[in-house]
C-alpha cells in the first residue's frame, strides 16, 4: 500500500477501471447469464428490468447484458491492438527518420504525410473496405490511421536529442546506427511515445466500434459494441433505452481510457506528450 500512496486517484481509478475491464474482456464467457447468441423472438426488444434480462432484449430476444459483456474482449481488442501496432511502427519509423540520412528522413516523412493528410475516419473507410469484415481488418486499419502521429512524436524526440554528446560519444566510440538506436535513443524516446500511444486508445476503441457499426469490422452475430448499435438502430425510437446501450457503454469506456492517458501524461510531467493528433 506504501508504493500507492505517490499515486493519487485521478491515476488509480481509471486504471483500477481499465483493469477491471481487462478482467472483463478475459472472464466474459464466464460471466455471461445468457447465451449472448442465443434468442427468440418471443421475448424480442423487452424493456429494462425485465424478469430475467435486465438490460432488455436486441431485435432478436438475445439479452442485451450478455452480449455486453461477450462485446468486451473484441470491443477493447479493436482499440487496444491498433494503438500497440501503431506505438512498435511509429517509434520504428520515427527513429529511423531521425537517425537516417537527409533522403531517408525526407522519404519516410514525406510518405507519413500523404496518409496523415487523409481524414482518420475516412482513411480507416478506405483501407477496411478492401479487406473482408473482421477484427484483423480493424486491427490493420487503424493502425494505418494511428501510426502517421506516432511516427511524427517519435521523430520530434529524435530530433531533439539526436545531436546530445552521450550519442556523440557513442558514435565516436564505434557504435553502428542500430546500436545507438535500440540502445541509446530508444529507452530516451519509448516512454515518450508510449504515453502520447496511452490517449489514443479510446479512439481507436471509438474507430473500431464506428467500422462495425458500417458493417466493415467484427461482423454479426459475433458481439461487438458497434455492431450491436447498428443492430439495435431500427428499435431507437420505440425503445430508446435498450438501444442506446452499446453507445454509453462506448462512451464510457473511452472516457476510462482517455482519463487514464491524461493521468499517464500529469504523473510522468512529459510536456513534449502531445495531444491526439490522430484526430483529423
Amino acid at each position: 500500500m506504501s508504493r500507492l500512496k505517490g499515486y493519487g486517484p485521478g491515476l488509480l481509478v481509471p486504471a483500477g477501471c481499465a483493469a477491471l475491464l481487462l478482467l472483463l474482456a478475459l472472464a466474459g464467457p464466464l460471466l455471461t447469464p445468457d447465451d449472448p447468441a442465443a434468442g427468440t423472438l418471443d421475448d424480442r426488444l423487452l424493456d429494462l428490468w425485465s424478469p430475467g434480462h435486465p438490460l432488455g432484449t436486441d431485435t432478436q430476444g438475445r439479452d442485451v447484458l450478455s452480449r455486453l459483456i461477450a462485446a468486451t474482449l473484441p470491443s477493447l481488442a479493436g482499440g487496444l491492438l491498433p494503438v500497440a501496432v501503431a506505438a512498435t511502427a511509429g517509434l520504428l519509423l520515427g527513429t529511423a527518420a531521425g537517425l537516417g540520412g537527409r533522403i531517408t528522413e525526407q522519404a519516410l516523412l514525406r510518405t507519413l504525410d500523404v496518409l496523415y493528410a487523409f481524414p482518420g475516419v475516412l482513411l480507416a473507410i478506405a483501407v477496411a473496405t478492401l479487406l473482408e469484415p473482421g477484427l484483423g481488418t480493424t486491427v490493420l486499419s487503424l493502425s494505418v490511421v494511428l501510426t502517421p502521429a506516432v511516427a511524427r512524436v517519435a521523430f520530434t524526440e529524435v530530433q531533439r536529442i539526436r545531436t546530445a554528446e552521450y550519442l556523440e560519444a557513442a558514435r565516436v566510440s564505434g557504435a553502428g546506427r542500430t546500436s545507438v538506436a535500440l540502445r541509446q535513443v530508444a529507452p530516451v524516446v519509448a516512454p515518450v511515445v508510449l504515453v502520447y500511444c496511452s490517449s489514443l486508445v479510446g479512439l481507436s476503441i471509438v474507430y473500431a466500434a464506428g467500422l462495425s457499426f458500417l458493417g466493415l469490422g467484427v461482423a454479426p452475430p459475433a458481439a461487438e459494441w458497434g455492431a450491436m448499435l447498428d443492430e439495435l438502430r431500427p428499435a431507437l425510437l420505440t425503445h430508446p433505452a435498450v438501444a442506446v446501450l452499446p453507445a454509453v457503454t462506448i462512451l464510457l469506456v473511452s472516457v476510462v481510457f482517455n482519463t487514464l492517458g491524461e493521468a499517464l501524461r500529469r504523473r510522468i510531467g512529459d510536456s513534449r506528450a502531445l495531444l491526439p493528433e490522430a484526430v483529423r
